[in-house]
């Protein structure tokens, strides 16, 4: 896995791709909501803002080199601290979105190399733990399946119309990461987390699948809405935006704004590594 690092001052880990995309491939990307060079901003806002950036893109190495069997809680915290070590950066702070942001909680729970953790787009209470092993269980089966027609065009989002492409041990080691979770102490886990701690999600970030998914329903909102306030209580701090869904409050032009005044006032001042 090739790590960059860019910039100087405290060390904050990202674990996506600061690669840039231009063309078809970006395109189709902005028409369902995402950004193709949201690394890329995320990093150089960080840069600017006197950080230095420690980057993977540990999605890629596990599309590349899956881990079927061996994925759970544990071994992602494993991949991340090794990522730092590459690095030569002993202590960091760490931000990731959706399932990675759900990752920096597991490693914040078997580390004390952190300095601040910042959650986005997964809640640290209320998390649809239950609800992501079912989709990615779905996701596996489809994955098996011989495909019976033509691939289609896709409507952004439309899930149901998107062509599916993973392999079965890509999406085997997401079932095998959300089955090591299920069960999981939340209120237990966030007692063992005393650093700066921040987490930032939608006020709309459900997603509601059709029955190509088995009518699954997966709500990132919901949670921060009923437990937002104990959260707050608990000293973490909690940013519910807008009528963002999940591709929206992922956007660096969103997330940044958020993300720099809380790196700020935690470790600015106090280099890592």
């Amino acid at each position: 896995m090739d790590v960059s690092v860019l910039g100087n001052g405290p060390a904050v880990l990202l674990p996506v791709s600061i690669a840039t995309m231009e063309g078809k491939a970006a395109d189709d990307l902005r028409a369902w909501g995402a950004d193709p060079n949201l690394g890329h901003n995320l990093a150089t806002g960080l840069v600017d803002a006197g950080f230095q950036v420690i980057a993977a893109d540990y999605e890629g190495h596990l599309r590349d080199e899956p881990q079927p069997r061996t994925l759970d809680a544990a071994q992602v915290a494993a991949d991340l601290l090794a990522i730092a070590d590459v690095a030569g950066v002993e202590r960091f702070a760490y931000y990731g979105y959706s399932w990675l942001g759900l990752a920096g909680l597991q490693l914040a729970l078997r580390t004390d190399r952190l300095t601040a953790l910042a959650m986005g787009g997964f809640p640290p209470l209320g998390g649809p733990y239950a609800a992501m092993l079912d989709v990615t269980r779905t996701a596996h089966r489809m994955s098996l399946e011989e495909k019976q027609s033509p691939a289609q065009t896709a409507e952004p989002g439309d899930w149901d119309s998107a062509d599916f492409t993973l392999t079965p041990d890509q999406t085997q080691q997401y079932v095998t990461l959300y089955e090591s979770l299920q069960g999981f102490d939340e209120r237990a886990a966030l007692d063992k987390v005393d650093i700066p701690r921040l987490v930032l999600i939608g006020g709309n970030d459900t997603i509601q699948y059709g029955e190509k998914w088995d009518n699954a329903r997966v709500s990132m909102a919901d949670a921060i809405h009923e437990f937002g306030a104990e959260l707050t209580e608990r000293a973490w701090g909690v940013h519910i935006i807008p009528e963002a869904d999940h591709m929206r409050a992922m956007q660096a032009a969103t997330v940044l704004p958020i993300l720099i005044p809380f790196l700020k006032a935690t470790i600015l001042g106090s280099r890592a590594g």
